[in-house]
């Protein structure tokens, strides 16, 4: 289980990596910037954009991805950024992710776990 979950959480930081470490938008006044948080010892990811946009404060999470009972359980994905095509071609069984996002009767029709 050990070397699953080092797996695991090996492919959630490279994907979430690759994806943090697009440039950040500055347009005039805009700045918007993307944070990328990683807590190995809980197992907790996310990606938070933060700024500011037209004047107002820009404060939401991007993706937030744990690692709950062995099986990766993604909580938000606001993008069209296919995160989970990402997890599975770095070799994240079907069986181990859990779309949370998704109410529990969705999630059996999804081709995921369903918890």
């Amino acid at each position: 289980m050990d070397n699953t979950l080092n797996k695991y959480r090996h492919a959630i930081i490279e994907v979430l990596t690759f994806y943090a470490n697009t440039p950040s938008l500055t347009i005039g006044e805009n700045q918007i910037e993307e944070q990328l948080i990683l807590d190995t010892e809980r197992d907790h990811y996310q990606i938070l954009t933060i700024g500011w946009e037209n004047g107002k404060r820009v404060y939401y999470p991007v993706f937030h991805v744990d690692i709950r009972d062995g099986k990766i359980w993604i909580q938000e994905d606001a993008t069209d950024f296919d995160l989970v095509s990402q997890l599975e071609s770095r070799g994240v069984a079907k069986s181990d992710i859990v779309l949370g996002f998704q109410p529990p009767y969705k999630r059996a029709l999804s081709g995921y776990a369903v918890a």
